[in-house]
């Protein structure tokens, strides 16, 4: 049980990286987590260990019940480890409670899934300026920064468009849009291509690609790609995971 928790203003300030080490976005230190009751434990993750700096591609690959998602969840703020410590852009969120976890992803997170989940009844702008509602962003700010999000990913002419008057691959990049608005410190994309054909797959990695180059650039954005189907650049890091462990981490 939590006790009493630091305002959520304070868990969104470092409290644990040095100078030495603040290009640091993620370390995960000696993660696991077990789901089920005593008699019926399944061990998803085992004792993983995970470093990630500013600028770096990292694509996290592994097989069906590898625990690959079970890892997205955690690095996205989506779940808890049972043990050990995540620290997130120099903040410990190991064990934060669910209404400061909510603030962090919605400040430092960007995601993109494989379904789009735009609200079909707003238009692409619309479902861009969302989550900057959620930030307390200045309306005027909001829709400047979504235009330019929208235009980032190809789609500046599209803006008044709903989902159902677009493509596949266009809601996607409504979505991407979507997940960078925020200027996030973490892009997280889980199997983003799983429901694009191979055309529309390869155009929507290149858009990942260029987001990379572009984090590369200013230092503030890292992209992870979950699935084996991108982030295959010789320059990019590549973590195997099987049966909750990290297989290899094979150097640039």
């Amino acid at each position: 049980m939590i006790g009493d928790s630091p305002s959520l203003s304070e868990n969104l300030h470092p409290t644990h990286q040095s100078d030495s080490d603040h290009s640091i976005i993620v370390s995960l230190e000696e993660i696991t987590k077990i789901y089920g009751s005593e008699n019926t434990k399944v061990k998803a993750l085992d004792n993983i260990e995970l470093t990630i700096e500013k600028g770096e591609y990292c694509t996290i690959m592994g097989a069906s019940g590898s625990g690959k998602s079970t890892m997205m969840n955690i690095i996205g703020c989506l779940d808890r480890p049972s043990s050990g410590q995540y620290h997130l852009d120099g903040i410990d969120v190991s064990q934060l409670p669910d209404s400061h976890l909510a603030g962090i992803r919605n400040r430092k997170i960007g995601f993109v899934f494989q379904q789009f989940h735009l609200l079909p009844q707003m238009t692409a702008l619309e479902n861009v300026i969302l989550p900057m509602i959620y930030a307390e962003v200045s309306p005027s700010e909001r829709r400047k920064r979504a235009l330019e999000a929208l235009e980032r990913v190809g789609l500046g002419n599209r803006v008044n468009n709903r989902p159902n008057q677009l493509s596949g691959g266009q809601q996607q990049r409504v979505a991407i849009a979507r997940a960078i608005v925020n200027e996030p410190v973490l892009l997280l994309a889980d199997e983003p291509t799983g429901a694009l054909d191979s055309k529309t797959t390869e155009e929507v990695l290149d858009i990942f690609e260029s987001l990379y180059q572009a984090g590369l650039n200013n230092g503030y954005r890292v992209v992870i790609n979950n699935g084996n189907d991108g982030g295959q650049t010789v320059d990019h890091l590549h973590l195997h995971i099987l049966g909750g462990r990290s297989l290899s981490w094979p150097p640039g």
